[in-house]
């Protein structure tokens, strides 16, 4: 299937990804160097729109572009790939369950100040005010 070069604008638009953005994947050799026209501009194709979605899904996932580059070049190269991935895709598992963990450590620590801010409040109904236990506990850090 033969289809008609488009320049950087029309692959922006196309892939909802910006013009620097796209020179940006260039240069860190996640897309191919374009080829260019007499006119000197940037000329792409539909394997460079399947090159942009996939960059975008492996970054939605949470890839790196080191590792966005490693999968490409897997692919690119067609072969038997499943091992690499699959490496891969434990690190990433690994990568995603410690910042589970740290969120959880996150939210534990917001809970508890959340209940601080509570109780002061709640004290405040019957006492005289005073500052915020949460933030005098930050300065006192």
């Amino acid at each position: 299937m033969y289809t008609v070069p488009m320049q950087i604008g029309e692959l922006a638009k196309r892939t909802a990804v910006t013009v620097d953005t796209i020179r940006f994947y260039e240069k860190r050799q996640l897309l191919p160097e374009a080829t260019r026209s007499t006119g000197g501009f940037r000329l792409y194709t539909t394997g460079d729109i399947e090159q942009l979605h996939f960059i975008r899904q492996m970054h939605e996932l949470g890839f790196s572009l080191r590792e966005i580059r490693e999968l490409i070049e897997l692919r690119t190269r067609k072969i038997a790939a499943c091992e690499p991935v699959r490496e891969l895709l434990k690190h990433k598992i690994e990568d995603v369950r410690t910042k589970l963990r740290e969120l959880q450590k996150l939210e534990s620590e917001l809970m508890a100040d959340l209940q601080k801010c509570n109780k002061e409040l709640k004290r405040r109904q019957r006492h005289a005010a005073s500052a915020c236990p949460v933030l005098e506990q930050v300065t006192a850090k």
